[in-house]
This record gives structure tokens, C-alpha cells and sequence, in this order.
């Protein structure tokens, strides 16, 4: 269990809280171990290749620095930290590997993104399907990826949250920082809040699917009310989620169910109340 970043030379190495994490998620996963890397191609890529070889033990697994690092439909995930700024840490990486059986896997990004943001700040808001954004501007992402072996699925539950200032050159969405609102949290600290309450989410969605967190996801609904554009080309008003996550939007023909497997969905001018 690493506990030490190696940031740039000259720099004040990151002390990140991985016994305290450890101490806290252990009991309910047994084997659990958190490992913390000063560079990798991908938290989410690097899980994924052990879970196919066979290792597929409860892991939190942090990168100080990517430099592939992946987000929704293949797109790339951007951070500070890939311009070489070491110890500043203006992003947080992370990716939570462990066998997961839920009876349907329907809705675990939003149980994901509502456990962080009730974790981090009461003005955060969710942006369906795996977003988190304030002030219009996205401040985290969640890509979720599993891994088949035999009778075991393997769930890789991958987090990137803006800490400081992020360069926005070339982003379709500018990017906020949790920073904004907390002038004085870092990214070890940002990890410490958020990860045995994600565990504890993860959990309980296992047991209980989504169906229990849909009021709360309400509460943090980013698009509702408003109209959206899909990528094929249909655009309504969205009225929230379903028991399994998928997005209502109320078209010219009807109610419609999305799923996050279908389209990408971006917020447009606010709905006629009327």
C-alpha cells in the first residue's frame, strides 16, 4: 500500500491518505488494497488489463499524472496534470476495481456521480448520464467499464474531478474546479471525502439497484426542465430519469426513454414553461 506520490523533482512529494482509505473500506471489502502511481497511461486501462489477467481483488488505484487518460465514448479525459505540473495536483485520478453481481447494472454511473457530488458540495449538480457540473461548466467525470471472467464480472469504476484551474483551450465545455468552491481542498483530501462513501453506494446499489436514489438524483438534475439535443439528431424536454436510470425526454411524438448507450446528451435553450 503506497501512501507517497513521487511528484517533480524539486517538488514536496503528495502525501496521500491510503491507510486511513484502507482502515475505512477494508472491513466491507475484503482483499482491498489502494495503490497510488506517480504516472500511468489510464487508471481505468491499467484495471482493466489486470482484471483480464486474472486479478480481480477489491483495488483503489491513483495516478499523479495520465497520459491516456479516457473518458464517455472514447473520448479523452484532460487534466493539469498531464502538462508535467507534479505536486500541484490540479486534477484527481482515480479508478475502484472490484467484483460487482447487481441484478441489472442500469443506472450505476448516476449512483456514482450522486455519491460524489453528496460527498464534495450542495451546489454540485448531475449531468445525465455521467457528469458532474457546476455554474455550466463540467467539474468531474465517471467512466464506468466491466470485465467478464467465468462467473465473476469485474466493475472498474473510474473518477477524474478538477481540483485547481484547468486549461480549457480546445474543450467543447469549460471546465470548472472543486477549488471554486473549496479554496482549500487538494487532491488527497478531495479522495479521503469521496472514496468509502463510493464504496458504500456502490454497495448498496448492488443490493437495491437505482429505483432508491431516483428522488435524490432529482435533486441534483442538471438537464431537467430543460430542452436537450441528442446526437441522432432528437431534441425534447427532459423530464429526469427512470427507475433505471434512463433519461425521459418528452418529445414532439411522445415520451422517449434514453440510455447511456445510445446517444450523448447536451442541455439546450430552457423549455417554454408554458
Amino acid at each position: 500500500m503506497s501512501g507517497k506520490g513521487l511528484a517533480e523533482a524539486g517538488n514536496t512529494p503528495i502525501q496521500w491518505p491510503s491507510e486511513a482509505i484502507w482502515e475505512a473500506v477494508s472491513p466491507r471489502l475484503p482483499g482491498f488494497s489502494v495503490e497510488v502511481l506517480p504516472e500511468i497511461d489510464s487508471t481505468n486501462t491499467e484495471l482493466m488489463r489486470r482484471a483480464r489477467a486474472g486479478q480481480i481483488d477489491p483495488v483503489l488505484l491513483v495516478a499523479e499524472r495520465q497520459t491516456a487518460g479516457r473518458g464517455r465514448l472514447g473520448r479523452r479525459w484532460f487534466s493539469g496534470n498531464d502538462a508535467g505540473l507534479g505536486a500541484l495536483s490540479p486534477s484527481l485520478m482515480f479508478s475502484l476495481g472490484l467484483p460487482l453481481t447487481p441484478q441489472d447494472w442500469s443506472g450505476l454511473s448516476l449512483a456514482v456521480g450522486l455519491s460524489i457530488v453528496e460527498s464534495l458540495h450542495p451546489d454540485l449538480q448531475l449531468k445525465w448520464p455521467n457528469d458532474v457540473w457546476w455554474q455550466s461548466r463540467k467539474l468531474a467525470g465517471i467512466l464506468i467499464e466491466t470485465a467478464s471472467l467465468g462467473d465473476v464480472r469485474f466493475a472498474v469504476v473510474g473518477v477524474g474531478i478538477n481540483i485547481g484551474p484547468q486549461d480549457g483551450q480546445g474543450l467543447s465545455t469549460p471546465p470548472a474546479s472543486l477549488s471554486e468552491l473549496l479554496p482549500a481542498i487538494d487532491a488527497p483530501a478531495t479522495l479521503e471525502r469521496v472514496v468509502d462513501p463510493l464504496v458504500r453506494a456502490i454497495q448498496q446499489f448492488e443490493v437495491q439497484g437505482f429505483s432508491p436514489l431516483r428522488a435524490a438524483f432529482h435533486g441534483r438534475d442538471l438537464l431537467y426542465g430543460q430542452t436537450v439535443r441528442c446526437s441522432d439528431g432528437m431534441t425534447g424536454v427532459a423530464r429526469g430519469v427512470d427507475a433505471g436510470g434512463a433519461l425521459l425526454v418528452h418529445t414532439e411524438t411522445g415520451l422517449k426513454k434514453i440510455t447511456s448507450a445510445e446517444v450523448s446528451v447536451r442541455p439546450g435553450p430552457p423549455a417554454n414553461p408554458s
